[in-house]
This record gives structure tokens, C-alpha cells and sequence, in this order.
């Protein structure tokens, strides 16, 4: 199953990732938002991320309206890896060198058609050991210092 969440500029997104994904076989479990009414985006981006870190989800998806604001909100919580992904070739290293677990898109730099491209690709990969391994493992360190991110 899949954590998403939005805020409400990217909720018309949201929704279609849910719709073609759905068809696909993935299950989601939706932590909103549900309308169009203004809303603070770390809202929903921490709960989606507390979510993935307690291990409850593998992966989780995020969106706003460029990406940026989800991923930082979200890398805030101890044990959540997310990053924006716009294109293809950061999408893949994202999993590939990184092991991130949450995509951030925004709905107001991509399409529809590029989100549901860049997000096939994305849930169909996985992290494998390699050299990245050893940074990502001084990226822990980091964090482990810091007492969880800040």
C-alpha cells in the first residue's frame, strides 16, 4: 500500500494518481487533502512521512504546488527520505542512489501524463547494495547526531 497526500494545489493530481494507479493493482491509503480549501502543506506531508517511517508504508507520494515544500516537510521526520522528482533521470537515482521512499511532484512544474510516467518507473524500482550504500549510511549518521532531522 501507498501513503499519498496533498495540499490543495495538488489535489486535481492527486486524485488522477489514485485513479490510474488504482487500475494498475497499487492501493493507497489517501491522508488528504480532500477539498480545494487552502491548507499548510507540512500538515499532510508529516503525516504521510511518519506513516512511511514507522515502517506501516513502503513507499509514499506527495504534492503540491512545486514538489520543494513537500520534501523538505517530509525529510523533517526522523527516518523519511523524499525527494522531488521532475525527471526521469533524477526519479530512478532517486531509489537507485539515494533509497528515498517518498516522491514529491508538483502539480504546477509537471503534468499529469509526466507525474503518472515518472511515478511507474519510480514504484517499479528498487535499491539495491552499491556504492552509494556508504552515503546513504553517512546520511543515517548525520541524522543519528542530530537526534533525528531538524
Amino acid at each position: 500500500m501507498i501513503a499519498i497526500g496533498c495540499d490543495n494545489l495538488g489535489l486535481d493530481l492527486k486524485n488522477k494518481v489514485i485513479e490510474e494507479f488504482t487500475k494498475k493493482g497499487y492501493e493507497f491509503q489517501d491522508f488528504g487533502t480532500y477539498d480545494k480549501n487552502p491548507m499548510d502543506y507540512p500538515d499532510i506531508a508529516y503525516k504521510v512521512a511518519t506513516e512511511v517511517a514507522k515502517g506501516k508504508f513502503e513507499r509514499g507520494v506527495l504534492i503540491c504546488g512545486t514538489g520543494i515544500g513537500m520534501a523538505i516537510s517530509a525529510n523533517k521526520v526522523k527516518g523519511a527520505y523524499a525527494a522531488v522528482c521532475h525527471d526521469l533521470y533524477s526519479t530512478e537515482r532517486s531509489i537507485l542512489s539515494n533509497n528515498i521512499q517518498i516522491a514529491c511532484f508538483g502539480a504546477l512544474v509537471v503534468g499529469p501524463s509526466t507525474v503518472i510516467s515518472l511515478l511507474d518507473r519510480w514504484l517499479k524500482l528498487e535499491f539495491k547494495e552499491s556504492p552509494s550504500s556508504k552515503k546513504i549510511a553517512k546520511i543515517k549518521e548525520i541524522e543519528a547526531k542530530q537526534g533525528g532531522a531538524n
